[in-house]
């Protein structure tokens, strides 16, 4: 579950990118542009309301797990911080495709950009196999890779273990995603 977690907010923050391609091409922002609002409003609010998104996705996967036989392990704070975590990085995974969508600006472009760059990630992290029995160059791949932190952050939180190990460093990376393609996405939104 904790796999599928991530994986399923990856795919659902590509749609921040396509939704702003398709508001540029239909001419939505512009229609902003002319309200006295912030130039990062548009922006926060498409990536919000796309983590909104994928708050309710997660909730109806805990509660198919649920009736399948998935237990969070590690109690509340285990499944609350599960939960917080995957959303976060969801979020900060909506700026990059944010950031993607306003360079491109082409919907269908955007789409296929976004597969073209998550896929990789996703397959050569630890949502799908462990990482010990990868080749050692894609095991190094995997050590620094979001989505395989994240993930590996996510089954301590949900089928017990350390709580505090694994956590940071998936923190460490939401933050540090924010940190760059916020600042980014804004000053591209300010471009277009």
């Amino acid at each position: 579950m904790p796999g599928i977690f991530v994986q399923t907010v990856v795919f659902g923050a590509t749609q921040t990118g396509v939704g702003l391609a398709d508001d540029l091409s239909k001419g939505v922002v512009d229609r902003f542009r002319s309200l006295p609002v912030a130039r990062s409003a548009v922006l926060a609010g498409r990536t919000i309301s796309d983590t909104v998104r994928n708050l309710f996705v997660v909730l109806l996967m805990v509660g198919i797990g649920y009736l399948i036989g998935f237990r969070f392990q590690n109690g509340f704070l285990g499944a609350l911080g599960a939960v917080t975590l995957v959303l976060l990085f969801g979020f900060a995974f909506s700026w990059i495709s944010a950031t993607i969508g306003l360079l491109v600006r082409d919907p269908e472009s955007v789409q296929s950009l976004g597969m073209l760059w998550v896929f990789p990630l996703i397959f050569a992290s630890s949502v799908f196999v462990p990482v010990d029995p990868m080749p050692g160059w894609l095991q190094a791949f995997a050590a620094i890779n979001p989505i395989a932190t994240i993930v590996d952050a996510l089954r301590s939180l949900v089928l017990g273990g350390q709580l505090g190990g694994p956590v940071w460093p998936a923190f460490v990376w939401v933050m540090g995603i924010l940190v760059v393609f916020v600042p980014v996405a804004v000053w591209r939104y300010r471009r277009v």
